[in-house]
């Protein structure tokens, strides 16, 4: 591992992290509606404060499998601390809830960054409808641990359907700073990436998502106006209600590509035509 931070880029610098992800699931037992005993697993939740050099930030309520990158990706996407060179360590402590964050200068978060959106500038990229399908088909197989437990939310970080890093958690957006955070710690660029999220598309989540350079978000979920108002202002395709071969597109409509469009609609063309 080379400890040397740099400026403006995080090619050589890993920050020292610990390993202290918990199992996702727990046994519980439980009566069904026959009043019978089953055994049954239940989700983890656990808090998790994150503290920077000795200040407290906040605290998380998590399933606990990816607390190291939860807490970048988190610093990340508040915009509390603009590079990973800045960041010399993340040890995690279940014993006392505490995610430590020690930086390189020392200092904390030396200046509170004003969210805005002015500065964004997203990609535009074009999607095959047939590139949809085979990423909520690819998807059928993840969110084990919501088929084992529910209560859970999903989020996916893909380049076109194919799956590059998954994470389930109790709330979308603990899982959705889970993946900036492997994006930072990787120096994964977002301008060619898309986000699957199993919750709906608020502005909070556009505003993560679009802070990751991401262009493209899909949701088997539904959207807020606020969150189409955002999308549309930051240039973001938004597809939502997208389960099976069925998704509405809200935002960067022209970006879609209709290379498989399903039959009934087909045939109710024909017929109207």
């Amino acid at each position: 591992m080379n400890d040397r931070a740099t400026t403006g880029t995080n090619s050589y610098h890993r920050p020292k992290l610990s390993d202290e992800g918990l199992r996702p699931t727990h046994a519980v037992d439980a009566v069904d509606e026959y009043g019978e005993s089953r055994a049954l697993r239940v989700v983890g939740e656990f808090p998790l404060t994150i503290k920077v050099d000795g200040a407290e930030i906040v605290t998380l309520m998590s399933l606990g499998t990816y607390p190291e990158k939860l807490t970048l990706g988190y610093l990340r996407n508040q915009r509390l601390i603009d590079e990973i060179g800045e960041i010399a360590e993340v040890r995690v402590d279940w014993k006392r809830e505490i995610a430590d964050v020690r930086t390189t200068h020392g200092n904390g978060i030396v200046n509170l960054k004003e969210k805005t959106s002015e500065r964004m500038v997203l990609s535009q990229v074009n999607i095959k409808q047939s590139q949809v399908y085979a990423l909520l088909k690819n998807i059928a197989s993840y969110n084990q641990i919501y088929r084992e437990a529910g209560a859970v939310h999903g989020c996916a970080l893909c380049k076109g359907p194919e799956i590059l890093h998954f994470v389930e958690d109790i709330g979308r957006h603990n899982a959705t700073d889970a993946i900036a955070g492997e994006m930072w710690l990787e120096d994964i660029k977002g301008n060619d990436k898309w986000f699957y999220t199993t919750g709906r598309l608020t502005s909070e989540i556009v505003m993560k998502v679009a802070s990751m350079g991401i262009p493209v978000l899909l949701s088997r979920s539904g959207i807020t106006h606020m969150g189409f108002e955002l999308a549309e202002h930051l240039g973001a395709t938004l597809i939502a209600r997208a389960k099976g071969h069925h998704f509405l597109v809200y935002s960067g409509k022209d970006n879609l590509i209709y290379d498989e469009i399903p039959k009934r609609r087909r045939e109710t063309d024909t017929i109207n035509s």
